[in-house]
């Protein structure tokens, strides 16, 4: 008698590589302020690490739709783990050990996005090929590992900081390094099933000639952009631009941010059968740009932290929810779709905060000015989601 495969287990697994992912993309933001002040770095370079981030993780989702369906699900996020956590133990050394400190994080840097950008690549169609019920509620919950992974990073950061003092950032480092490098060891012995049986799925020439792709792609880019430009800057700008101290500025600016946006998935994971996905995106879009509004404008602090805060709820189902729209409305995509999905949201998180970053040097270093231009990204996703409604109803 065949033994019943375990798929819980690689949920868990996926999970943590979500977890691993928050670490790779939330832990240095955290430095900013204090790379600035050890290393001397501008903000216009603090904003080239995400942008390094991103376009590294942009590579590897664009290489992953050629390659991963070859190698193997099993081995690339095997792969994925390993370098997640190479990169962050380097930076606890390189800095220090290179001539230019800055090159030493951008290695290191560029090593754990690799292994971010396999993981956005390859879990979601991990867990969409497990034989789940109720596919794009898993999804949402699935995502919001990411959420609560981005909480434990900055709660335990800051814990960590104000007990021993973020002159021991490096130890904390190697501490996050072993999220990954344990969890290594779950997808090697997971079961693993593969998203579309050979000659099944749609072929990538094809799969780009689809006008239903592209408009998902626009929505992707959107989704990231909006999620990053808040998520990367949050702390600096509750400590610069509100005048908070670093504590209160990462729990009342980022925290919260992941902890609604976190729930906000957790939510329509447990009720989403009854909801229309695209009707509450529609919604999360408008008050995407009324947080960003609030936070950038509000003469009063408190109400522009409500602003940092609430954009996490409006963000929390744009990237899963096109997810899951898009596997609706075109089951055969396959791995290929799942990565061009991938690139798209990683553009958009790549662009949105070295955007913010840039447009905030020019004006003497006012965040609040760069985040009123980052605005711009949600509404374009509702125009694209009213564009889907009205021309995109058929599956594919």
């Amino acid at each position: 008698m065949a033994k019943t495969k375990n798929y819980k287990k690689t949920l868990i697994a996926c999970y943590l590589g979500f977890i691993t992912q928050a670490i790779s993309a939330n832990y240095v933001p955290l430095l900013f302020l204090t790379f600035k002040e050890t290393y001397g770095f501008s903000l216009e370079m603090l904003a080239l690490i995400p942008l390094v981030f991103y376009l590294t993780q942009l590579l590897v989702d664009l290489v992953a739709v050629k390659f991963a369906d070859i190698i193997g699900y099993r081995v690339c996020v095997v792969v994925s783990q390993v370098v997640s956590a190479a990169g962050l133990i380097l930076m606890a050394f390189l800095p220090d050990i290179l001539p230019n400190s800055f090159i030493g994080i951008i290695v290191s840097v560029v090593l754990y996005a690799i292994g971010s950008g396999l993981v956005e690549v390859l879990v979601s169609p991990i867990v969409e090929a497990c034989p789940f019920d109720n596919k794009a509620g898993v999804m949402s919950l699935l995502h919001s590992f990411y959420c609560w992974g981005s909480v434990g990073v900055i709660l335990g950061s800051t814990a960590f900081f104000a007990i021993f003092g973020t002159s021991c950032w490096k130890i904390l480092t190697l501490i996050w390094a072993a999220v990954p490098l344990l969890n290594t060891f779950n997808f090697l012995s997971c079961p693993i099933e593969r998203l579309v049986d050979d000659g099944e799925g749609i072929s990538v020439g094809k799969l780009l000639r689809l006008p239903l792709l592209w408009l998902m792609i626009i929505l992707m880019i959107c989704a990231g952009a909006s999620e990053a430009a808040m998520a990367q800057w949050a702390s600096a700008f509750t400590e610069s631009a509100l005048g908070v101290s670093k504590t209160i500025g990462d729990l009342a600016g980022p925290c919260l941010f992941a902890v609604l946006m976190g729930l906000s998935r957790v939510f329509y994971g447990k009720f989403g059968t009854k909801l229309d996905l695209t009707k509450i995106m529609l919604g999360c879009g408008a008050l995407c740009v009324v947080c960003y509004l609030l936070a950038a404008l509000s003469p009063v602090s408190i109400i522009s932290l409500v602003g940092c805060a609430l954009c996490g709820l409006s963000v929390g189902l744009m990237w899963p929810g096109t997810i899951s729209i898009s596997s609706q409305k075109c089951p055969k995509g396959g791995t290929a779709m799942f990565a061009f999905l991938a690139l798209a949201g990683d553009f958009g998180a790549m662009v949105s905060p070295a955007m913010v970053g840039r447009i905030a040097d020019t004006v003497n270093g006012n965040l609040k000015t760069g985040l009123i231009f980052a605005a711009l990204f949600p509404f374009l996703m509702i125009l694209g989601l009213i564009l889907l409604v009205k021309k995109h109803k058929k599956h594919i």
